[in-house]
C-alpha cells in the first residue's frame, strides 16, 4: 500500500502540542483535479517526520481508506501492505508476520516477533491485537525490521501501529450504517469537540456489529453459525490542554465480552489412502473407519460423505462459542520545556478468552467439552526525552517498563459415552464389541473422562528498557542515524501441571501412575493378566471383575474376558497421556541489546537513499514440557537494508523501495516434538507428535519490497506495493514429520532449505479511489483494494497437503455522496468483499481445511455532520 496520502487540495491537521502525528485526510478532502502528491508525516521514529525522510522502510494507509472498504482488523490491514501476513485461525492463535517471518508462534509465554502498537500503547501478546475492533482509524504505519532503539517494546521483526483519531477543539462527528448478507447489521459513530475551548476537548467512538456467519451447523441449525459476528467496542479520550506546553489525553477502550463461532471452523475432507512413500494407509484411525462402526449406526440421519465431508456445513453436537473480551486505558503526558519535550505514557490492558466448547466434527457425544480457557492482563510505563530537531544532533532516549501476567487454565478435554468406540483403534473395538460386558467396557473407559492439559501455568513477565537515538546531520544531504537499547528480561512459569479433571465413569481402569503421579489402577500385562502382588490394586482389579463381569476375583476372568479389559485400559491410558505434579521450571533471565545503524544521503529534493543495519533480540521462554524443564533460547535477528525514496515526474509519482536480508539465530517457533508415549500407547502403526515452542537453529529471509503511489490522472489516485520474498530455513535438522510421512521410523527430518509456513515467495496490492462530479453537490466515489498471495505452505511441519494455491481477494466499494445546504456529508455506497468469491482456504492439513469467508455485500449509508 503506498506510503502517501493523495490530491491537491487535502488538509493537515497538526495536534503538535498532542504530540500526535500531523495527518493526511486524504481520500476525504482530496480535490477532484489531477496533481501531485500531498506530502505524508509519519510518527515510524517516535516523532513527526516526512515519510520520504525517514530511513526504513515503512508503509503507511490512510484511515479513511480502510473506512470505505470496511478494514477494521488486523487481517484486513495487512492486505493494505506488502509482505505481511495475519494468520487466520482462532484469536488465540493468531501472529502476524512480516517478510515471511513470525508466522508460527505456539506458546502463550512468548514475546510476538511483531509489534503491535496501539495509540502509543505496546501491546505485548498476539490475541490482545488480534481480537480487537479498530474504527476510527487516522493511519496505520507499518515498519519493517527490528525495533526498540526509539520507545516501547522491543520487535525482532517490526511494527504495526494503529493510530486513532485524537480529540479535537473543531467539533466533528460521522456515522455509518450498514446492512448485509448474512443478516449483518454494522453501525459505527465516533465525534468529539470541545468542552472548553482551548482547553479540555473529548473523541469518542462506538461500534456495534452483529451477524450470522457463512457456514452453518446442521445440528443446531439456523441458530448455530460459523463464523459469526457479535460484538460491541467503543473508545473515549479527553485531552487537557492548560497551557500551550503541556498536555494530558486519556483513552479508556472496551470490548465487552461476547461470543462467537470461529473455533471448530475447519472442514473435514477425506484422509489420503496412501503415504508420501507410497505405502497404503490403513486408515485405522481415519473417521470414515470409526464411522462405519455398528457403534455410530444409531445416528440414522447422519451420513460421513455427506455430513462429515460437507464443504458448506458442520454437523457438532457439542460445540460452543467462545468468549472473548478486552478492556484497556492509557494515561499519556507530553511537556514542551526549553527545546525538549517530554513524553510519559502509562496503560493497562487486559483480555479474557474462553473456549471450553469445541467438537471433534460430528452429532456423537465424543468430545462433550474441549477447549482452553486464560486470563491476560499487561501494565507498561514509558519515559521518553526528545530533543528539537534542526541541530547538528537531534536525539531520543527514554525508558520503558511493562510487566505481564496470564493465568492459563490449560486445555481441558471432557469425554462423552460414544468417546470409547471413537478412539478405540481397530482391534481394540473389536475386541470390546462381541459383547455386552465389552460394549460396557468400551463405553465407560472414558465416559466423562476429564484431562487438563497442554498444561495448566501461570506466567509472570517482566521487561525493563533503556533506550535512545540519535540522528547525526552531517551536511544537509548526509545523516547518520544511530541507536542503543538494553532490555532486562525476567521470565517465570509456575504451577505447571496436567492432571485427571474428572475421573469418569472408570477410574478403576487408570494407570497405576504416570510420571510419578500415583491414579489408583492396577498392574496387568499386554494380554489383561494381573501383574501385581500389591493388595490395593488387587481390590481394584478385583472390582473391575465385579463390575463388568458378575465375577467375584480377577483372576476367575477368561483370557478373551482379560483382553477386553486390557483393551478398555489402553484406551484409558491413551486419553489420559501424560500428567504430572505441579512444577515450576527455572525463570530465564538475561540482558538483551538492540541496535540500529543506518546512514542516508538525499540525492536533491526528491530523491533519498539509505542503507541500515538493524539488531534486536526475542527474550528466550521459560517453559515445562511433561512436568520437565524445556526453555527455549533467545531469538537473534540482524536485518540489512537497501532503499530508495523517490518522488518522480512532477511529484505525481511516489515510488519506495528497497532490498533486504534477514538473518535469524534460534528462530522460535512451533515446533513438532515426538511423543513416543502416546505413539506407544496408540499402538496402531503412526508417529505422534505434540506442538510446543523451540528454536530452528538458523532462518534467512531475502527480498526486494516496493510501495508507491500516482496521482497524475485527474479524479484519480493509484496506489500499489509489492514484494519478492525468499524466506527459509537455513539450518533446522530436526523438523518433525509431517502426517503424510507418519508411517516412517525416523520421528524427525531435515528441513534445511525448505521455505518457512506462511511465506509467499511474491505479494503485492493495488488500489484506486476514484471521484467524480456527477450532480449539483454530488459525487460519484468507487474504491477498491486487491491483495495477491502466491502459494505457500499453511502448516508448521510444511505437509505437502498444507499448500495454499495463489490467490487474490478484492473488495470494492461504489457510492454517491451528496453535500447539503448545511455543509453536511450524506452517502450511500455498496460494499463488496471478496468481489470474485475467491475459495481458496486460509489453511489446509492432512484431512482439514479452514474455508474461506465467501463474498459478502452490504449497503452502507454513512455520513458526517
Amino acid at each position: 500500500m503506498s506510503g502517501v496520502s493523495y490530491g491537491q487540495d487535502v488538509e493537515s491537521e497538526a495536534e503538535t502540542s498532542e504530540g500526535e502525528a500531523i495527518r493526511v485526510a486524504a481520500t476525504d478532502a482530496r480535490s477532484v483535479e489531477g496533481g501531485t502528491l500531498a506530502t505524508v508525516v509519519v510518527t515510524a521514529r517516535n516523532r513527526e517526520e516526512k515519510l520520504q525522510d525517514v530511513p526504513l522502510s515503512v508503509s503507511v494507509v490512510n484511515g479513511e481508506q480502510l473506512q470505505r472498504l470496511e478494514a477494521v482488523d488486523l487481517s484486513s490491514f495487512a492486505s493494505r501492505v506488502a509482505n505481511v501476513f495475519v494468520q487466520r485461525d482462532n484469536p488465540q492463535h493468531r501472529a502476524a508476520s512480516i517478510r515471511g517471518i513470525g508466522m508460527m508462534s505456539n506458546t502463550h509465554a512468548q514475546d510476538p516477533s511483531v509489534g503491535i502498537i496501539v495509540d502509543g500503547v505496546n501491546y505485548a501478546y498476539n490475541p490482545l491485537a488480534a481480537s480487537v475492533e479498530y474504527t476510527d482509524v487516522a493511519s496505520l504505519e507499518v515498519t519493517r525490521g527490528p525495533q526498540g532503539t526509539l520507545m516501547g517494546k522491543n520487535a525482532t521483526l517490526g511494527v504495526i501501529n494503529v493510530i486513532t483519531k485524537r480529540p479535537s477543539f473543531t467539533p466533528e462527528a460521522s456515522y455509518s450504517l450498514g446492512y448485509g448478507d448474512n443478516e449483518t447489521f454494522i453501525g459505527r459513530a465516533s465525534g468529539g469537540g470541545p468542552l472548553i475551548d482551548d482547553v479540555l476537548a473529548w473523541r469518542g467512538s462506538l461500534s456495534v456489529q452483529r451477524g450470522a456467519g457463512a457456514y452453518d451447523n446442521k445440528y443446531r441449525s439456523p441458530d448455530d453459525t460459523y463464523v459469526n459476528t457479535d460484538r460491541v467496542s467503543g473508545r473515549a479520550q479527553l485531552l487537557w490542554q492548560p497551557t500551550a506546553d503541556f498536555s494530558a489525553r486519556l483513552s479508556v477502550n472496551s470490548q465487552p465480552r461476547t461470543t462467537d463461532n470461529s473455533n471448530g471452523s475447519e472442514l473435514h475432507t477425506p484422509t489420503p489412502t496412501f503415504y508420501a512413500d507410497g505405502s497404503p494407509n490403513p486408515r485405522s484411525s481415519d473417521a470414515s473407519t470409526r464411522l462405519a462402526r455398528r457403534w455410530f449406526d444409531q445416528f440414522q440421519d447422519f451420513d460421513y460423505e455427506r455430513d462429515y465431508l460437507s464443504n458448506r456445513y458442520h454437523f457438532n453436537d457439542g460445540q460452543g462459542p467462545q468468549v472473548t473480551g478486552s478492556k484497556g486505558a492509557s494515561l499519556e503526558l507530553n511537556w514542551q520545556r526549553d527545546g525538549y519535550t517530554i513524553t510519559s505514557v502509562n496503560a493497562y490492558n487486559d483480555y479474557h478468552f474462553n473456549a471450553r466448547y469445541n467438537d471433534e466434527g460430528t452429532p456423537f457425544a465424543i468430545q462433550i467439552g474441549s477447549g482452553n480457557l486464560h486470563d491476560y492482563r499487561q501494565v507498561s510505563q514509558e519515559l521518553r526525552l526528545s530533543s528539537q530537531i534542526g541541530d547538528f544532533v537531534d536525539y531520543q532516549t527514554g525508558v520503558y517498563y511493562i510487566n505481564t501476567r496470564m493465568r492459563d487454565q490449560g486445555s481441558l478435554t471432557i469425554y462423552g459415552a460414544d468417546a470409547g468406540a471413537w478412539y478405540a483403534n481397530n482391534s481394540q473395538y473389536t475386541t470390546l464389541d462381541r459383547d455386552a460386558a465389552g460394549r460396557y467396557l468400551m463405553q465407560n473407559s472414558i465416559d466423562h473422562l476429564g484431562i487438563v492439559g497442554n498444561p495448566k501455568q501461570d506466567l509472570d513477565n517482566t521487561s525493563q528498557a533503556l533506550f535512545g537515538q540519535a540522528n547525526w546531520h552531517f551536511t544537509p544531504a548526509l545523516t547518520l542515524t544511530t541507536g542503543l537499547r538494553f532490555t532486562r528480561e525476567d521470565r517465570k512459569t509456575s504451577h505447571s501441571t496436567s492432571y485427571i479433571y474428572s475421573q469418569g465413569y472408570a477410574s478403576e481402569l487408570n494407570p497405576v501412575a504416570v510420571n510419578g503421579v500415583p491414579l489408583g489402577g492396577f498392574a496387568s500385562t499386554s494380554t489383561g493378566a494381573l501383574n501385581t502382588t500389591d493388595p490395593a490394586q488387587i481390590a481394584v482389579a478385583n472390582a473391575v471383575a465385579l463390575k463388568y463381569f458378575g465375577v467375584v476375583t480377577y483372576t476367575g476372568l477368561s483370557d478373551a474376558q482379560l483382553r477386553q479389559v486390557a483393551a478398555a485400559k489402553s484406551i484409558r491410558a491413551a486419553r489420559i497421556g501424560r500428567v504430572w505434579n505441579d512444577f515450576s521450571p527455572p525463570a530465564w533471565k538475561d540482558t538483551q541489546p538492540s541496535f540500529v545503524v543506518s546512514p542516508s544521503y538525499r540525492i536533491n529534493d526528491d530523491v533519498n537513499t539509505y542503507v541500515s543495519w538493524q539488531y534486536g533480540e526475542k527474550a528466550g521462554i521459560s517453559q515445562a514440557r511433561f512436568g520437565v524443564s524445556a526453555p527455549a533460547k533467545a531469538e537473534k535477528n540482524s536485518s540489512y537494508e537497501l532503499g530508495v525514496k523517490a518522488a518522480l515526474f512532477d511529484r505525481t509519482l511516489t515510488l519506495n523501495a528497497d532490498v533486504f536480508v534477514t538473518d535469524i539465530e534460534d528462530y522460535q517457533q512451533a515446533v513438532q516434538i515426538f511423543d513416543e508415549y502416546t505413539t506407544s500407547l496408540n499402538a496402531d502403526g503412526n508417529l505422534y507428535y505434540m506442538s510446543a515452542t523451540g528454536n530452528a537453529n538458523k532462518v534467512r529471509a531475502k527480498g526486494l519490497e516496493i510501495d508507491g503511489s500516482y496521482d497524475g490522472i485527474e479524479h484519480l489516485s493509484i496506489r500499489f506495493a509489492g514484494a519478492y520474498n525468499d524466506a527459509y530455513y537455513r539450518d533446522f535438522p530436526n523438523a518433525g514429520q509431517p502426517e503424510e510421512r507418519g508411517n516412517l521410523a525416523l520421528p524427525y527430518r531435515d528441513a534445511s532449505g525448505l521455505t518457512l509456513p506462511g511465506a509467499s515467495k511474491y505479494t503485492f496490492n493495488v488500489g484506486a479511489d476514484y471521484r467524480h462530479p456527477i450532480f449539483d453537490r454530488s459525487e460519484f466515489r468507487f474504491s477498491f483494494n486487491t491483495a495477491y498471495l502466491s502459494k505457500y505452505k499453511s502448516d508448521v511441519a510444511l505437509s505437502e497437503y498444507s499448500w495454499i494455491p495463489g490467490h487474490s481477494i478484492t473488495d470494492l466499494s461504489l457510492g454517491i455522496a451528496t453535500t447539503t445546504l448545511q455543509n453536511n456529508e450524506f452517502e450511500i455506497s455498496l460494499l463488496v468483499k471478496n468481489v470474485f468469491d475467491d475459495d481458496t482456504p486460509f489453511k489446509r492439513t492432512w484431512n482439514l481445511v479452514t474455508p474461506a469467508d465467501p463474498r459478502w455485500a452490504a449497503i452502507v449509508v454513512s455520513g458526517k455532520l
